[in-house]
């Protein structure tokens, strides 16, 4: 368990905005995020697309520290744009994260998702099947608090 750790979780899913289809995976990462210690402080649904999703980022990470989870369009699909509308606020990759979430289920291998820094968070981009959004976020969450106390600024020895 970690204390004082903060997240926001985001889908991203055309067809829940439309009512279409109803949000499991986005509500699946808030319970398992506070299981594991973290103070989820909002959940928001955006459609797919680079620039709709660039700027979803944008504002949760506006004067925020902590995690950043998305879930949803980081597949084959032409809708599919989460990982480029993250590329377009990411300062950094972090390319070990996203490798060891998508090494958890063969399946994995068709996830584009990537991870990153932008200031004092850490987003994380988990498809939007509830199952594989799960599994990737169990892959890093053990890393996660150190990872984010160093992206606050705090040394480690």
């Amino acid at each position: 368990m970690s204390e004082g750790l903060a997240a926001k979780v985001l889908t991203v899913s055309d067809g829940v905005v439309a009512g279409t289809r109803e949000d499991r995976s986005g509500p699946a990462l808030v319970e398992r995020l506070v299981a594991a210690g973290y103070d989820v402080i909002d959940h928001r649904v955006v459609p797919d697309g680079i620039d709709v999703v660039s700027e979803a980022l944008r504002r949760a990470c506006s004067g925020f520290a902590g995690l950043v989870v998305t879930t949803g369009g980081t597949g084959f699909g032409p809708r599919d744009l989460t990982p480029e509308g993250t590329r377009l606020v990411l300062e950094r990759e972090a390319p070990g994260l996203a490798e060891g979430m998508r090494l958890v289920n063969p399946l994995g291998r068709l996830s584009r998702g990537v991870a990153g820094t932008l200031g004092q968070v850490i987003v994380l981009n988990t498809p939007g099947s509830t199952g594989g959004a799960l599994e990737c976020l169990d892959a890093v969450l053990d890393v996660l608090p150190h990872a984010l106390r160093l992206v606050a600024g705090h040394r480690e020895h």
